[in-house]
């Protein structure tokens, strides 16, 4: 069985998901820890929980998902998973950043790409991917079919949904992500978001005022 456990890092308040099972292999989803003190909060849970981090998975690379990138990588020897579509966004990084004020050493550029034909696989465990572009141009979600959850970066969250402003970004094919991809999931499946609390579907089509 899968755990969640989530980690509210960065100026951006970007939540980053550590998933594991009883093997005790977790995969990393966009690692946002920002300060030294935010890389220790992460690296104690997984060291004092016994994991062993197996893939670091990016739901998309706009900055506050991917300031812990190259921590990350550097201390468990991953390299970082994503769309090919990110990349134009990944490449914009440092200077979307410097717009922010956010200092960002660059981290490795991603090194395998995946799509909605690839499983997710850690321990006993998987996930299947939905490519829901939108709020960037190679968004991606990650279901669970059995403990009916979605993790689902910055594509719905709780009452809202994600910007379509950035780069890259475009309101109806965002709309269309939801409605076609994580609205055809069931309404009792809980949705993990990058920002904020956790959600369901069904509330989120009865309440969302953007859907």
């Amino acid at each position: 069985m899968i755990q969640i456990s989530s980690f509210t890092f960065n100026p951006f308040q970007e939540n980053t998901y550590v998933l594991y099972d009883e093997t005790k292999e977790c995969i990393i989803i966009d690692p946002g820890c920002y300060t030294p003190l935010e890389q220790a909060d992460l690296s104690t849970f997984i060291e004092n929980t016994g994991l062993k981090p197996v893939r670091l998975i990016l739901t998309h690379c706009h900055i506050d998902h991917i300031l812990g990138c190259k921590y990350v990588s550097g201390r468990y020897n991953l390299v970082s998973e994503t769309n090919k579509m990110e990349m134009q966004v990944f490449d914009n990084a440092e200077r979307a950043a410097a717009i922010f004020g956010i200092r960002l050493e660059k981290p490795p550029a991603p090194e395998k790409f995946i799509d909605e034909k690839d499983i997710i696989k850690f321990g006993n465990s998987s996930l299947q991917i939905l490519f829901t572009p939108g709020h960037s141009p190679g968004s991606l979600c990650f279901y669970n079919k059995e403990q009916k959850f979605v993790i689902g970066g910055d594509v719905l969250f709780q009452g809202s949904i994600g910007r379509t402003d950035l780069p890259g970004g475009n309101f109806d094919t965002l709309i269309s992500s939801i409605k076609e991809k994580l609205f055809q999931l069931g309404d009792d499946v809980t949705v993990y978001p990058g920002h904020g609390p956790e959600t369901t579907v069904g509330f989120e089509k009865e309440n969302n005022p953007f859907l």
